[in-house]
């Protein structure tokens, strides 16, 4: 299934869904919340639980139980690998609570590593920067351009704060 395009969207977003055979998710969700509730028609689902959380900052230090990990970043990156690696297309649509911080950082990524278009790049601004960080220690030739605020459609500017 060789990954045509990228979407980023709410965990609301992604649960209702129409119909599309071909389609992967990357679900992600808060440590101790219920699995999003996705259709069975989606052709693989890798589900991953941790904060949306910069470790190390003043209020956050490093480690932390429920942050994103290099265990999770070899998660991404071999979902990704078998399904660009497959000979049928699919679109990969990455969720997160509110669709703004944890999938955009993931789909800048799966953009960026596998050479799909990202729909709604300009709204990846307010990707997870630890996210991106430790998804590119285990990437390291690949360049994310993260897009500018300025980029954002205005009514994005403003929600650049909700975190997922």
């Amino acid at each position: 299934m060789t990954i045509s395009e990228i979407h980023f969207v709410s965990r609301e977003a992604a649960e209702n869904l129409l119909f599309h055979p071909d389609a992967a998710v990357i679900s992600i969700t808060d440590p101790g919340k219920r699995a999003a509730a996705l259709a069975a028609w989606f052709r693989k689902v890798l589900r991953l639980s941790f904060y949306d959380a910069v470790p190390g900052d003043d209020f956050i230090p490093v480690p932390v139980p429920g942050c994103f990990d290099r265990q999770m970043a070899r998660q991404i990156i071999d979902f990704i690998d078998e399904l660009h690696g497959a000979p049928t297309m699919l679109k990969l649509v990455v969720h997160c609570e509110q669709g703004i911080s944890r999938s955009a950082a993931v789909a800048l990524f799966a953009a960026a590593y596998s050479g799909a278009e990202l729909r709604n790049r300009a709204g990846a601004n307010g990707a997870n920067p630890w996210v991106l960080e430790q998804l590119s220690r285990l990437a390291p030739a690949i360049e994310i351009d993260i897009p500018a605020v300025s980029e954002a459609p205005p009514m994005l500017r403003t929600n650049l704060i909700t975190s997922c």
